[in-house]
Parts: structure tokens; sequence; C-alpha cells
């Protein structure tokens, strides 16, 4: 089952059998065999309740929408373990119906052929290339050495394009299991609730979904705990005063939020405060509006609310940053990510100066089942190799080519130009494909991590920020501070180190789970 992760729709929201009407108040399906569906069908704060408590009526929700998924899931569990149908019993080797045992006595009866003819064609390994491509055993008689030299050219390519054949994009990666339905305690309630307020149908929640936001308030904890305790010490009970949105200042700084974001969050806080009295509750609210809007300002500006390749066309994504952020892997959970959602992807193992890492790029390569070009000998140009994948994408029709660049200061001019160079070969090769430039950041190193988004942000023409680590950091306000000071949307982030553990950023949902109680 796809579940297109870029767009957020799956299988549950494009079946149309709820029609958008009923969003306000939707059903289980007539055959669902859960308990939960008789109480679904009188929730509480129906029209009959003159003050309905919208916590209860919240509650019936995540209610409704565990006993849909717990459904599904059961269902698809009987259908797994459906025995498989009789098949006619195989006849046993060298019997009379067994052909192969026939073609091979044929065979045996034939006269051996004569050692010292010459096979024509042999795999001839080439450790300069990275690939196996047929060569004659013998020179082509009357060509030219040019053509020669063309002939050899068109056979590497076009064993570049046969080791890149893309697998079944619903094919999902060996090691990446199935999310499972849990309990239903506090994070299915609270995920429950984040989707509702998105305006979510009860048919159209995903166990995708539900498991990708238990994970990003979990990679959160660090950042919420520091964050969060204070906050809720420094409002308080009482109405906000001018010493409680000075220490509130205090509080956002120290998450690493950014002197330009902390000061145009206050400033709007201050003119409401001017109009009218506000309670604690109402500041918390006006907080998140605030912060979401602050992430979303270059989404808007951009013109793609949603970073997403665009269906039978070429789109090349080039990840790029300093050493140690988790380019590499973050390009092997984006193959991943392409794969689970349906796009035919290809990667381009550009970083030939690090040692191992055209290795570590085919581990992720083979972990989701995404071919890889690379040039395994030492010190091999990254455009050569950016080159080959882009011709064996355009001859295999694949829809994303991510490109891993080495890790680069932008101290080194050097490095720096390398990077402009293979761009170039993308503009050159494919003047018709999508072209992203993603700036990798890692969310533990804070304000160092924007002062990198600014200045790669002149050098490599940056279209977005890949936030990572932010597991492991109690920095996670550097989100809006890269938003608001170096102007580039984020696009995806990163909160744990397993392969699902990334995914396309919505302003919402992290701000829900920055300031989850």
């Amino acid at each position: 089952m796809v579940y297109d992760w870029f767009n957020r729709t799956g299988p549950d929201a494009a079946d149309g059998e709820t029609p958008p009407s009923q969003a306000s108040g939707p059903s289980l399906a007539p055959d669902d065999p859960t308990p939960a569906a008789s109480a679904a069908a009188q929730p509480e704060g129906s029209s009959a309740d003159p003050n309905p408590d919208p916590n209860a009526e919240a509650l019936e929700w995540a209610r409704q929408a565990y006993a849909r998924l717990k459904a599904q899931q059961e269902a698809q569990k009987q259908a797994q373990q459906e025995p498989a149908p009789n098949l006619p019993a195989e006849p046993q080797a060298g019997s009379q119906a067994d052909p192969q045992a026939d073609l091979q006595t044929d065979l045996q009866a034939q006269p051996p052929l004569s050692s010292s003819r010459p096979d024509p064609v042999q795999a001839v390994q080439n450790p300069a290339e990275g690939f196996t491509a047929p060569a004659s055993a013998e020179p082509s008689q009357g060509l030219s050495l040019l053509e020669q030299a063309a002939a050899q050219r068109a056979e590497r390519q076009q064993a570049i394009t046969a080791s890149a054949a893309v697998a079944p994009v619903e094919a999902a990666p060996a090691d990446s299991a199935e999310p499972s339905l849990g309990d239903f305690d506090t994070t299915f309630t609270w995920s429950a609730e984040v989707l509702a307020a998105q305006g979510k149908r009860v048919d159209q929640v995903s166990l995708e979904e539900i498991d990708w936001l238990g994970r990003l308030r979990q990679g959160l904890e660090q950042t919420r705990q520091g964050f969060v305790t204070q906050l809720l010490d420094t409002l308080g009970d009482d109405p906000l005063t001018p010493e409680v949105v000075d220490d509130l200042e205090t509080t956002l700084l120290r998450a690493d939020v950014g002197v330009q974001a902390t000061d145009q969050v206050l400033d709007a806080l201050r003119k409401r405060m001017n109009e009218e009295v506000v309670d604690p509750a109402e500041g918390l609210r006006f907080l998140k509006e605030q912060l979401q809007d602050l992430l979303d300002a270059p989404t808007r500006a951009s013109g793609s609310p949603l970073l997403a390749p665009e269906r039978d066309r070429l789109n090349v994504w080039l990840m790029v940053g300093v050493n140690g952020v988790g380019k590499t892997t973050t390009l092997g959970k984006l193959a991943n990510l392409a794969v689970r959602s349906g796009y035919s992807c290809l990667i381009a193992a550009a970083d030939t100066f690090r040692a191992a890492a055209v290795q570590q790029v085919q581990v992720w390569g083979d972990r989701s089942n995404v071919p890889v070009i690379a040039n395994p000998s030492a010190n091999a140009d990254p455009a050569a190799v950016v080159y080959d994948a882009i011709g064996a994408a355009q001859a295999k029709g694949t829809e994303l080519v991510l490109v891993d660049t080495a890790g680069r200061l932008q101290t080194k001019h050097n490095l720096m130009e390398e990077l402009s160079k293979v761009r170039r070969i993308v503009d050159k090769l494919a003047p018709e494909a999508v072209v992203e430039s993603l700036l990798v950041l890692d969310a533990s190193q804070g304000q160092n991590g924007l002062r990198q988004a600014m200045a790669f942000a002149k050098a490599a023409g940056l279209t977005g920020v890949v936030l990572t680590k932010l597991d492991g950091s109690a920095r996670g306000g550097v989100a809006l501070a890269v938003a608001s000071e170096a102007g580039l949307p984020i696009r995806f982030i990163g909160a744990g180190e397993g392969i699902r553990d990334l995914r396309p950023f919505n302003s919402f949902e992290f701000v829900e789970a920055l300031l989850a109680r």
C-alpha cells in the first residue's frame, strides 16, 4: 500500500467514500466490527447538548479513528494468515514429465565444443568506472580509434543504464517494517487531535501519520522539557504582564529561537496586551500562531507550500552542507521516503572525497532498493558521476535523482566551485529538470547552523533546508531562526535515527509537538 507522503494523501483519503460535508461528524464504516462503532453513533457533545465539551468531542474523534485503524490492521492480519490455494505437485526430477531433465540429457548427448574457440563476449570489470561492461575479445576490424572510443562510451552508458534498473515503487524496503497500532494512550490521542485540527476526517487518518506524529513528539522531548516547563512557569495563572513577557524573551532565546524571531513574536504579543487583557491560555494560543506564521513565511514566499517531485518529469535534488551534519543519512532516508510514496528514484554518489562515502551510500540504496551510480576510484570527479547519473535517469525515465555531495566549509573556495560545477553539469544535461539545492543542518549546532545557512545561501543557490538530529538536541527552536533570519523554507525534518524518521516539514505539527503539554 503506497502512502504519498509528499502530498499527505493515501488510499483512505482518495477513495471518496465519505463526502466532505460530513467532516464535522465522521462515522465509522457500516461493517466495522469494533465495539466502539456503537458508541461512535452518539458522540458526546452532539446537537442535543447545548454546551458541548471540546475535549470530549476530541476524545470521541480519537476513539473513532483508533477503532477504524484497529479494524484495518486486523483485516490485514487475517488476509496475511489465509492459506495459499493448493497447487498441483511438481513432478520429481528425472521423471518423464520433467522437461528440464530431458533437456539436460540432450545436452549431455551433444559432442563437447572445441576449447580453442574463443568466447566472443566477456564481462570485464573496470575498477576506474565501477561497473561491469561487455567487452569484445578481439578489437573491431575496420574501425578507427575515434569510432572505437565512441563504441566504448556507448557500451559504458548501456551498462550504467542496465545497472540502474529501478525496482517496483510499491515494494517496501525489507528492513522497514510497517508501523503497528499501539495502545490508546495520550500519544495516540494527541496525534489524533493534531490531525483533526488540520481538517482530517476519521476515514482519512492513516497509521503512517499517527506513527510519525508520535515519533516527532518523542524526538522533540528534550527541547520541550526545557522550553515548555519554563514557558508554563513563566505564564502562570494570572494575566500576562510586561515582566512575564520579559521572562518569556529569555525562554525563547535559550531555545535558540534567535533574536530576530524572538523580537517579532514579543512585539506582536506586547501589541496585543496593549489592546486587551491576555490570560495565559490565550497567550499560549497566540504564541503558537506567531511561531507558525514565522515558519510559514519563507514557504509562502517560495510559492511552493510542499516540496514534492513532479510526476513524469526529471527532478534533481542536491544535498549540500558541512561534514558531520548527516547528509548521506538524510539522502538515504529521502530515497526511502520517495520509494514509499510511489516515485522512481536514483542516487548519485558524488561524495568522492570522504573515505567509504560511496560504500555508505550503497548500503542506503540497498536498504530501499534504489540504484546507486558511483565511481569507486580514489578522488574521482564528482561532476563525472553526476553526468553518468543524469544519463541513466533520462534513459530509464527516473523521476527523482538524489545527489550526495562532499562535505565542505563555506570558507573553502575550491570546494564551493566544485559544487557550482556539478550544478552546471545538471543544467547542461537536463535543462528541463526541476533542480533543488537542499542544505542539511544539524539542529544541535544551534546558531552555528544558522551561520552555515547564511553562507551557503549565497554560494550554492539554496532552495530549502533539511533539519536533522532534532531528537538529540534541546535547541529545536533553531528552526525558527533559520526561517526568520536566513529566509529559507524548511522542507524536511529528521527526529530519529531510523530510516522512517524523516518526513516533510509541517509547521502546525512542529509547533504543536514543540509546545505539547
